[in-house]
């Protein structure tokens, strides 16, 4: 990850820019114990399946990432962002595999068929009706943690 300070101009500028989100009725549950939990996966890495329509600067939907077809690749198109990591092993943007161990062991109740992917640059407000079709998804999944990982 990259200091703001550090960022090409662009990236900086947009970043900067950005307006903070507030919820109007920010909820809280208590959560299941682990070995309960169903897990998905929401990565900002800009993956998506090989085939799919790649993502745009500044795109403001997702992918969905099935578990049983990991042939992906990713359109992030922060220069500063080093891929090296991901070619090498794909569970730096997408642990997938951990989750699964995690899982054999009784660490977690099981892992959604689905993940999900957004591209980080992005205005998180611009993206509210793609990140709500993503948690009707999930609840219908019975999905009820998810693991975020940033890129």
């Amino acid at each position: 990850m990259v200091l703001i300070s550090e960022m090409p101009a662009v990236g900086r500028g947009f970043i900067e820019s950005l307006k903070k989100y507030n919820f109007d009725n920010p909820s809280w549950e208590n959560p299941k114990p682990s070995k309960d939990r169903r897990v998905s996966i929401v990565s900002t890495a800009a993956i998506s399946k090989r085939g799919d329509k790649p993502f745009s600067w500044l795109a403001n939907n997702h992918r969905v990432i099935e578990k049983n077809n990991l042939d992906l690749v990713m359109t992030h198109v922060a220069v500063e962002y080093d891929r090296t990591a991901w070619q090498q092993d794909l569970n730096s943007i997408l642990p997938i595999d951990r989750l699964e161990e995690m899982a054999e062991q009784g660490e977690i109740g099981s892992v959604s068929n689905e993940h999900y992917s957004f591209i980080g640059s992005s205005d998180p407000i611009k993206m509210e009706r793609s990140a709500q079709e993503v948690a009707d998804r999930m609840k219908k999944d019975a999905v009820d943690t998810v693991f975020l990982v940033p890129v």
